[in-house]
């Protein structure tokens, strides 16, 4: 048996979890995602726990928990400013939506807890005294960099169709590839994924495509005919097609819906419903068009000094992200120094504002955001100097209004 000798800091402040459920007669275990992530030396997020103990049994043990999911065995224990959650050994049944279980049962088995995970990856637990239980051959798939399900693959996606995704999704996160079976059952059963939630089919969509090894991954998902299943790609394979060959994988969820929008061409005023149907929000939308836009710009000229200073900094950078993604030739230093040099970034940097103007007799309303405007654009591009002094002289020069 594989045992750990030195644990992180990260286990070591949640033994004590374990030992006051081990020392109430009961077993515990560190299970998971954080037992794979410690064998891969992988940064670990949170840890979850699970027990012999019961939802109720756990929290007596301990003053502060959280009932996050008592129906289904879980209770969220606040212990030494951690929190842990901390789930009953269970089975599950029944999956008439493929995605929860009509019936969960208890049990005093780790074993059978373990039988209902997803991945053999992710099918481990450790113990107070680091050693691994790896019933599935997990360790084994880890060593090989294989994702393969525990058990019938096609049991697993019949329980939860959003495993198939997760199945892609982990082979971009971690560099691993998927095992042949498991992959077979994905492409068997790719349609139970409309069976599931659009905003879970998005989490893990997103995942994959930030992941280091998105490409490989996408490749996988379009050949398991998973995009088939997911908003606005069906049919659109051939051109997905095009995402395995870009020139690096998206790190950033703004650029991969951009890349994404670009490689299907969707008309600029789609971009909206496109990304509504992907249930984004309305902030990803807007930060979503403005990076497409720029990049367009950038692949028909050069920007003006106000174009780079409309877009800002941040839709700047995504846009030149998405270019060298995509493959496209630009100047990215010179676009970042003109940028740089623009005499202001913000509206709020102007020397004056709406108050200044009305209170020389501008009245509220259009005519004085056009002024505004076009102070603007003459200090951005270089032709007024940002003082109140240099503006009013401006003003009174254009006879845009009597300034006193």
């Amino acid at each position: 048996m594989m045992k750990i000798e030195n644990l992180p800091s990260i286990f070591t402040k949640a033994l004590p979890v374990l030992e006051q459920l081990e020392n109430a007669g009961f077993e515990a275990y560190f299970v998971g995602g954080a037992v794979r992530d410690l064998l891969l030396k992988r940064h670990i997020h949170d840890i979850d726990i699970a027990t012999s103990a019961y939802p109720e049994e756990v929290k007596k043990l301990f003053p502060k928990t959280i009932d996050t999911g008592i129906k289904h065995g879980t209770v969220t224990v606040l212990y030494a400013g951690g929190s842990y959650e901390i789930t009953t050994f269970r089975t599950e049944s029944g999956y008439q939506d493929y995605r929860r279980p009509d019936h969960v049962t208890f049990v005093q088995n780790l074993s059978e807890d373990l039988k209902r995970r997803d991945f053999t990856i992710n099918a481990l637990a450790m113990n107070t005294q680091g050693e691994i239980i790896d019933l599935f051959d997990g360790i084994n798939d880890l060593q090989k960099r294989l994702i393969k399900a525990v058990g019938d693959p096609e049991q697993r996606f019949h329980e939860d169709a959003l495993r198939m995704m997760r199945a892609v999704r982990f082979m971009s996160q971690l560099k691993f590839s998927l095992a042949d079976e498991t992959k077979r059952a994905v492409l068997v059963n790719h349609k139970l994924l409309r069976k599931i939630s659009v905003e879970r089919i998005r989490d893990e969509f997103v995942k994959m495509g930030v992941g280091p090894d998105s490409r490989a991954a996408f490749n996988v998902f379009l050949e398991t005919k998973l995009s088939e299943d997911v908003p606005a790609f069906a049919g659109e394979s051939d051109s997905l097609k095009v995402y395995p060959q870009l020139k690096f994988s998206p790190s950033l969820e703004t650029s991969l819906w951009s890349v994404i929008i670009i490689i299907l061409k969707i008309p600029n005023e789609q971009i909206g419903q496109f990304m509504h149907e992907w249930k984004n929000s309305n902030a990803m939308t807007t930060d979503v068009e403005q990076i497409v836009a720029l990049f367009d710009l950038l692949s028909d000229r050069s920007p003006s000094d106000y174009e780079l200073f409309t877009a800002g900094k941040s839709t700047l950078l995504n846009a030149i992200d998405v270019a060298h993604i995509l493959g496209q030739p630009i100047d990215s230093k010179a676009l970042v120094d003109r940028y740089v040099a623009l005499p202001i970034k913000a509206t709020s940097e102007l020397a004056i504002d709406g108050r200044f103007l009305i209170e020389r007799g501008v009245k509220p309303g259009p005519q004085l955001g056009q002024i505004l405007t076009t102070i603007k654009e003459e200090v951005v591009n270089g032709q007024l100097e940002n003082s109140k002094e240099a503006i009013t002289a401006f003003l009174k020069r254009k006879q845009i209004l009597n300034v006193k």
